[in-house]
């Protein structure tokens, strides 16, 4: 058993709030709220609140994202026990630095870390800004080989270097300073269309367009370090097994289901698996040595 966001047109405010939220369904939203009339409350006003948008563009260092990360990361953990087995976190670890070392991200402020969960009845796992990773042990017990825990490790680490959870934070940012050009309109309207920005932006997990993002570049990093592609169509395979009993928890709360996610990446895992060795079966001694 294992162990286991006079006059003025909406596009003043995208173009200040576009260049960061590029893609998202925010930009999107920004550019069909069509034209907006303020009231006399003065252009230096709405010239502030068009300069506080553009300061959303502002990068987060590397060093403030490791520090807001580890807040996430803390505040995570009130939640859950931390699963003490040194042998499968060192192990983890090994697994999470293989998949970076030739990443285009390989060495954020204070480095990559991951923690196992102690909860074997929910699949689940986090990223946080500057490097931290969750993992339940409810996850790693769906993983029968190394490449399969890989593929979740790899899949965390996408949404990681793609900045996916820093931009939730820019948007909580925004959700600030939208609420201070709502209060420069007087047509109920606007409050509306603050209300469906804002609901779109605050969601709970991430969208499904960055899921599926955060796959592709799990497939990516696995193929630069040698693990099989395809045990992220396998990890996906033994998850759907437990999504029946999930009750709407952890990653089938957040994530699309993993027939959707498998549907995308069948085309990546194949041409990423061109001229590639197998070489999963060098790596059973050592998984059976830590998982059994």
């Amino acid at each position: 058993m294992k162990r286991i966001r006079k006059f003025v047109h909406a596009a003043v405010f995208a173009a200040a709030a576009i260049p960061f939220f590029s893609g998202c369904a925010l930009g999107d939203a920004l550019l069909s709220i069509g034209d907006v009339f303020i009231e006399d409350t003065g252009i230096d006003d709405v010239v502030n609140v068009v300069q506080s948008v553009a300061k959303l563009a502002e990068d987060i260092s590397a060093e403030d994202a490791y520090y807001i990360g580890r807040s996430v990361a803390a505040n995570i953990l009130t939640n859950y026990d931390v699963y003490s087995d040194r042998a499968l976190e060192k192990y983890l670890n090994k697994i999470c630095q293989t998949l970076v070392i030739n990443s285009s991200d390989p060495s954020p402020y204070n480095g990559y870390h991951v923690k196992v969960l102690d909860a074997i009845n929910e699949v689940n796992a986090y990223s946080t800004p500057g490097g931290h990773i969750l993992i339940t042990t409810g996850l790693i017990d769906c993983a029968d080989t190394e490449d399969a825990l890989a593929a979740v490790i790899a899949h965390e680490i996408g949404h990681i270097q793609l900045k996916h959870s820093l931009g939730s934070i820019k948007a909580s940012r925004f959700k600030d300073t939208l609420n201070a050009v709502d209060q420069m309109f007087s047509d109920d309207e606007m409050d509306d269309v603050s209300d469906d920005i804002i609901s779109s932006m605050m969601g709970s997990g991430f969208s499904q367009g960055q899921e599926y993002d955060a796959d592709e570049k799990a497939i990516e990093l696995m193929k630069n370090a040698g693990y099989q592609p395809s045990a992220m169509i396998d990890m996906l395979e033994q998850m759907k097994a437990h999504e029946r009993n999930s009750s709407n928890k952890g990653f089938f709360k957040t994530h699309p289901s993993p027939s959707s996610r498998i549907s995308n990446i069948k085309s990546f895992v194949r041409n990423a698996e061109k001229n590639l060795e197998n070489t999963m079966e060098y790596r059973e001694d050592r998984y059976d040595r830590v998982m059994y």
